[in-house]
């Protein structure tokens, strides 16, 4: 579907205005909370991996159901030092979604191994588990315990699934197919902390899950921070030989890392933070049964595509993320309107400019490139009132009218 010509009305008198995130209502409610352990890191002066990140990293592992938890600097870097513990590089493939943040891919491209994009499944917007069984049908020969890319010669080594806007994907059946392929597991989890499949949680499934806490997230940092966590003790040891240059003991290196420690000061907050999290994720959920309640009662359910939540699973809503005709005018509309929201995301990642040379074309991720064009993000944070929520729906709906 693309945007054609549609009258549009006039934007509305900005009754209030409506920000896709709002961090500063968030602030005051922890403001008592947060600030006495900052000042308690400060009067420590130990800034770099001290007992605040050794308490982060227990506390983020039991809640996702993992074995072991390692702090690190960022969710990108989570997922770059995910493929380094596993020696990804040139002339390795890692099959992962055209449908996600650059970093997904990224990583991947910057240790010169080369990302194998497969279609989504158009409901959830995550991996479709069918369309990475098409591909290695289809595409790859398992010989010696090694799947191979027959056009490109590559050796395939690793599964990355996305668990995109807070839901996970089918990890079910794609850890079936990781591991009748000999495939290792890297789950970017960088927007599902806390999300289910089948009763366990994102983090747990894969060999390395990552994840993100971006100020965005549930769970979001006051800057940049991340973790892993892993299943295998020795693979989360080397996870944290890598996190400092790959020096054990220091100054001593067998390996070559990177830094990418987590700041004690964010993991400080983060730990603050992490007892909200649920009460946080359920408002988030709330939200959007309010949402999906209110587009129906308004007739808008033919019009406005409410997200997908697979039956049994545990949907955090990192986003809210609708599906419209006429995408483009309608977001437009609401920010004339004072409504923050957003595209997650423009272009697929196979159609982006720097992955040109990996020979992809327009129509190979049908469902993803569609939902390029017809997907938005609606202000669904837990301190979103109810006047405000409604303010939203009202103006979508006369938007359509």
């Amino acid at each position: 579907m693309t945007d054609l010509s549609l009258p549009t009305p006039a934007p509305a008198t900005k009754a209030m205005t409506v920000p896709l995130l709002d961090l500063k209502a968030q602030y005051q409610t922890l403001k008592a909370e947060v600030l006495p352990v900052i000042e308690a890191v400060c009067e420590s002066q130990g800034f770099i991996l001290g007992p605040y990140v050794r308490e982060l990293e227990a506390k983020v592992a039991a809640y996702s159901g993992a074995a072991h938890g390692i702090g690190v600097s960022s969710g990108t870097d989570a997922l770059l030092l995910a493929l380094m513990a596993l020696n990804i590089g040139p002339g390795d493939e890692v099959i992962t979604s055209p449908y996600s943040f650059f970093a997904t891919a990224g990583t991947v491209a910057r240790l010169g191994a080369r990302p194998v994009f497969v279609d989504i499944d158009p409901l959830t917007y995550n991996l479709s588990a069918p369309s990475v069984q098409q591909f290695i049908d289809e595409s790859c020969d398992f010989e010696g315990g090694v799947l191979r890319n027959r056009r490109t010669g590559g050796r395939v080594r690793v599964l990355m699934p996305v668990h995109l806007y807070g839901q996970c994907a089918d990890m079910s059946a794609l850890m079936s197919i990781a591991q009748a392929n000999n495939l290792k597991v890297i789950e970017d989890a960088a927007q599902a902390i806390g999300s289910e499949h089948q009763g366990a949680r994102a983090g747990s499934f894969g060999d390395i899950g990552c994840f993100s806490f971006f100020p965005s997230k549930n769970l979001g940092a006051f800057g940049d921070a991340g973790l892993c966590t892993a299943r295998d003790p020795e693979l989360a040891a080397h996870l944290g030989i890598l996190r400092v240059h790959g020096g054990a003991p220091k100054y001593y290196h067998s390996f070559i890392g990177g830094n990418f420690r987590i700041d004690e000061l964010q993991a400080a907050i983060l730990c603050v933070k992490l007892a909200h999290l649920d009460a946080w994720s359920e408002a988030r959920a709330r939200n959007a049964a309010s949402y999906n309640a209110a587009f129906a009662a308004r007739g808008l359910s033919s019009t406005v595509t409410t997200p997908y939540a697979v039956p049994g699973s545990r949907h955090i809503y990192n986003q809210y993320v609708i599906r419209v005709p006429f995408r483009d005018q309608l977001k437009q509309y609401l920010q004339d309107s004072g409504i923050g929201c957003e595209i997650y995301y423009p272009v697929p990642l196979h159609q982006q400019a720097c992955f040109a040379s990996l020979g992809y074309q327009t129509g190979d991720c049908p469902h993803a490139e569609a939902a390029a064009l017809q997907t938005l993000a609606l202000p669904a944070y837990p301190e979103l009132m109810a006047e405000q929520q409604a303010y939203v729906v009202d103006t979508i709906s006369r938007f359509y009218a």
